[in-house]
């Protein structure tokens, strides 16, 4: 989600304890292509059974910030009036889980067996990356290239650490979705806090945006390349054979088939802000091996979409429009999604949502439903440790549109704290 006024990023973790374990400052370089050179061994971890646990962390409201805010931002809105929630909710059991999920896929992919793409991405190893920030702790950087129809091509950027410091043959793996026009610096806050708790860590941007170029076929005449400005003009490439959220949901499967293929991992979360929410919402819930997953500023559920006090209403991009995906949509509304997101052996997932956000998605509105979806997951599981969660985070320590400090910390404290001993 794009949004006019972009404020400064706020600063650095700071002083908010996270319990992520920290790796060298060595500088990111490029190495020969081959595998990645042996990571530096770890010293043997103390059993977690030994260590106290660190308490989660606790963003307490930010007065300042909530006192230059109206009422609109701090009550429930008219529109959770007479909607019963879970009335919304299509998916009720774990037969219910499988049958959506394959039924959004056949509708993304236009195929009868409801499977996602076996393709892998073309891969460079060991490539300098100037299009992205710069990080420490990174033993290798390598450029995926996923070949997409249209002659779409989309990059992603894997960072592997110089160090991996959980247990031996524990490696664990993290996408991180940036937005629409969002700056670099929450990506760069992100990804780096990742990598120092010893994450390999996958960069991915929009579609058009940022390093992905913005040129595409006309569908009319491929030998005509046209220059796409927005996702909101991509009306002429979406058909009844061919849907565009392919462009967006693709090259996340793709990569995810390279990671699984040649790294192996025990598990792969994903973060996500704005746009990169959005991606962070639906491609969990189409892709169970996404472990854990935190979509940030990406999404309400549609009869609250007109209740966000900015803008009013909070439409969504071309991705996220009922009018502009019809049959996707009628599938499953995004309390779905959440669920479906979370059920499955050691699945979760915790979506935040900043109160005061200068961009969308803001509000209370979502107390309305926060209940009826982490209720709905828990029936569906039944209630099982292990099986899967779902949660929702209201952050109110900032006015920004952004993974914020204490956001990140909470994220840190769930992968490494509350999920210690985990894949």
């Amino acid at each position: 989600m794009r949004h006019p006024q972009r404020r400064h990023v706020l600063g650095a973790l700071g002083a908010l304890g996270v319990g992520a374990l920290g790796t060298s400052g060595a500088a990111a370089h490029a190495a020969p292509d081959g595998p990645a050179a042996p990571a530096t061994p770890a010293a043997p971890a103390e059993p977690a059974a030994a260590r106290p646990r660190a308490p989660r962390p606790v963003g307490p409201v930010n007065q300042e910030v909530a006192a230059a805010h109206a009422i609109t931002y701090k009550a429930l809105p008219q529109e959770v009036v007479g909607v019963d929630a879970e009335e919304l909710m299509a998916v009720r059991s774990e037969a219910d889980v499988a049958a959506v999920r394959a039924a959004l896929v056949s509708e993304v992919w236009k195929s009868a067996d409801g499977r996602l793409p076996s393709a892998l991405p073309e891969v460079e190893r060991g490539v300098a990356a100037p299009e992205i920030p710069e990080f420490t702790g990174v033993d290798r950087i390598d450029r995926l290239t996923v070949r997409l129809p249209y002659g779409l091509s989309t990059t992603v950027f894997l960072l592997l650490p110089d160090r991996w410091p959980h247990r031996a043959g524990h490696r664990r793996f993290a996408f991180y979705h940036n937005g629409h026009g969002e700056e670099p610096s929450t990506m760069a806050r992100t990804a780096q806090a990742l990598l120092d708790a010893g994450y390999g860590v996958l960069l991915f941007a929009m579609p058009l945006y940022h390093w992905n170029p913005r040129e595409l076929e006309d569908p009319q005449d491929p030998a005509k390349k046209i220059v796409v400005g927005s996702h909101n003009d991509l009306v002429p490439w979406e058909t009844p054979g061919f849907s565009t959220l392919r462009f967006f949901l693709e090259p996340l499967v793709v990569a995810m088939n390279h990671v699984r293929k040649v790294h192996e991992p025990t598990s792969v979360q994903m973060v996500g802000l704005s746009g990169g929410g959005w991606a962070t919402t639906v491609y969990p819930a189409l892709d169970p091996r996404v472990t854990r997953s935190y979509p940030t500023a990406g999404s309400l559920p549609f009869f609250l979409r007109s209740a966000p006090p900015k803008p009013s209403p909070t439409t969504g991009d071309w991705e996220q429009r009922k009018d502009r995906h019809p049959a996707f949509y009628a599938i499953a509304d995004f309390m779905d999604f959440y669920a479906l997101a979370s059920v499955g052996k050691d699945r979760r997932q915790i979506q935040i949502l900043n109160r005061f956000d200068a961009c969308c998605f803001n509000g209370v509105g979502h107390r309305s439903y926060a209940p009826v979806a982490r209720h709905r997951v828990e029936v569906i599981t039944g209630g099982e440790v292990g099986r899967g969660s779902w949660e929702l985070l209201e952050d109110a320590t900032h006015g920004d549109h952004t993974v914020s400090p204490y956001a990140l910390s909470v994220i840190l404290w769930d992968l490494d704290v509350n999920c210690a001993g985990l894949p």
